[in-house]
């Protein structure tokens, strides 16, 4: 087994690139795997819910560590598909969370603010708050959760992601920019002014998920076994949209706020669920995030005088 080798399954989507990038940057043998995007040699395809495969990648890479960015994680697509959704999300983590027990590899499962209800007036939530999922993608987790919890492995909430993307439907919240922009000319137009969003970039996620296996890659004994990660950048869709129409340049007259729920969701959202990142601070992580307005202009090269 290598100190520094690491697995990170889901290395094909929005946040595994950066996760990739992050740990190569700082030097780690990083093997990367995925499926329908995967690309030999340099991404692995695994099937995460073939118990053979699994088990392969681990004998033949030995990590240290494996980060399990794997999921469905699009609430609407895991209620339409939800025996997929439960093989990726739970069976596969499983799987994985027994066969990491099993050889001393120390897991670190990506989870979400969903596990919690997210009622009004319940937020900040900690890291030991009770959990109660609003809806299927959540329940889904917050079971793969309690899987990685049993083996002894390591779990890291994080809220709505978005960052440098290959097409902007990867991220909930890049693909609003779609809406901005508007190409098919729609008008009246409702979006979700109501839930508290925390938009999150990978590029910080991927830097505290190296920071946290630093820590933890010889053991999380003494250590705490949830942590949360989160912006403290706090925003509704409505808002998001906002923001980039202002430094895209884009006219917004098409879009209305809805101030009473979500009228583009088929399931149900909660309405807050911020994270507390407290148990990152007490163990020495650095939980600082860059600003969404600042991200935003550097990449659409928006900068106003």
């Amino acid at each position: 087994m290598s100190d520094k080798t690491v697995v990170i399954t889901g290395a094909t989507g929005q946040l595994g690139r950066q996760v990739v990038k992050a740990f190569q940057d700082a030097e780690w043998n990083v093997v990367g795997t995925g499926f329908s995007r995967a690309k030999p040699p340099t991404i692995r395809k695994v099937d995460l819910g073939n118990n053979t495969e699994v088990l392969s990648l681990l004998e033949e890479t030995k990590p240290r560590v494996v980060i399990h960015c794997a999921a469905e994680r699009f609430p609407d697509k895991c209620a339409a598909d939800p025996s997929g959704t439960q093989r990726l999300n739970v069976a596969a983590t499983q799987l994985l969370a027994k066969a990491c027990s099993a050889r001393g590899i120390v897991l670190i499962y990506i989870s979400t603010d969903y596990v919690f209800p997210g009622m009004p007036g319940e937020a900040p939530y900690s890291h030991n708050s009770p959990t109660n999922p609003p809806n299927f993608y959540g329940e889904t987790k917050l079971a793969g959760e309690q899987a990685v919890l049993s083996c002894g492995g390591v779990v890291l909430r994080v809220p709505v992601l978005y960052g440098e993307v290959e097409r902007n439907g990867e991220s909930a919240v890049n693909t609003l920019l779609d809406v901005v922009w508007n190409r098919e000319g729609k008008a009246g137009m409702e979006m979700d002014a109501w839930s508290i969003r925390y938009p999150t970039n990978t590029e910080d996620v991927a830097r505290v998920l190296k920071d946290i296996t630093e820590k933890y890659k010889n053991g999380t004994e003494g250590l705490p076994e949830v942590l949360q990660f989160s912006s403290e950048d706090r925003m509704t869709k409505y808002e998001i949209c906002q923001i980039m129409a202002d430094v895209a340049g884009l006219p917004l007259d098409h879009l209305a706020p809805n101030a009473t729920n979500d009228p583009n969701s088929t399931v149900q959202r909660p309405y807050d669920c911020h994270l507390s990142t407290q148990a990152l601070k007490d163990i020495g992580i650095d939980v600082s995030t860059v600003n969404f307005r600042d991200w935003w202009q550097r990449y659409l090269r928006a900068y106003k005088k």
